[in-house]
């Protein structure tokens, strides 16, 4: 299997980390880093569990497909006293055409927590500017963590096949 590398993503020299052009490019690393569990997005249905010994089953389902984008969801499954658990339980955004791929939610993780605590507490702000950078901000979290993931679950040997 050839593996697409995403050192080539470009962030220009002006571009400061946590900005918009900065969170393109970490879209675009997580498209390809999705990519080396998915070798086939656009194929892609259903629900499908990649299994790899001595490790936790990685889990994904396709929630929704439209003609450019899959909404999917990616997650581990833990069994607990209460039940079954999924964490992290992040749904992720595929952007076929622009080749992107962005979490959208991470219930369990410490972006989802932090913005739910924010939101929950009445700071959050009503100054535009203020409020465009706590998204930027939860946006770039999430997808720091998903990028992250994907490589640990790629470097595990996680695969799913449609």
């Amino acid at each position: 299997m050839v593996m697409t590398s995403d050192h080539l993503c470009r962030i220009g020299w002006r571009c400061p980390p946590r900005s918009f052009v900065s969170l393109m490019t970490l879209y675009e690393s997580n498209y390809i880093r999705l990519g080396w569990l998915v070798p086939d997005l656009l194929a892609l249905q259903g629900r499908l569990v990649s299994q790899v010994h001595e490790e936790m089953s990685l889990h994904l389902e396709v929630l929704e497909r439209t003609p450019y984008t899959v909404l999917l969801n990616l997650t581990y499954r833990f069994a607990t006293d209460a039940g079954e658990v999924a964490i992290p339980d992040m749904r992720i955004r595929v952007y076929h055409d622009a080749r992107l791929a962005e979490a959208h939610d991470c219930s369990g993780s410490p972006a989802r927590t932090a913005s739910a605590d924010r939101t929950s507490a009445g700071r959050a702000s009503t100054d535009p500017v203020i409020a465009a950078r706590e998204e930027l901000e939860r946006r770039w979290a999430r997808n720091i963590l998903l990028n992250k993931w994907l490589e640990y679950c790629a470097e595990r040997g996680h695969a799913f096949s449609a």
